[in-house]
């Protein structure tokens, strides 16, 4: 897909330079670039499995009051 983007100045040198030693397009570093943007801000444990998954109990207070009783 073909996205229009404003970039600043500085930005495209410093993108031209690094397009230059490392002979690749601009295209190309420009998706490196979002994909590990992309990586970095992947939602982290968003996806819960077993039994708390659908519970509304919070896990750290339902440890709580079973530590308590002990």
């Amino acid at each position: 897909m073909r996205t229009l983007v404003d970039i600043p100045a500085r930005q495209i040198s410093d993108l031209a330079a690094i397009c230059k030693a490392e002979n690749v397009s601009r295209a190309e570093v420009i998706r490196l670039a979002i994909a590990a943007y992309l990586e970095k801000r992947k939602p982290v444990g968003g996806d819960a499995f077993g039994i708390w998954k659908d519970s509304p109990v919070d896990g750290l207070e339902y440890q709580a009051r079973a530590r308590a009783e002990w």
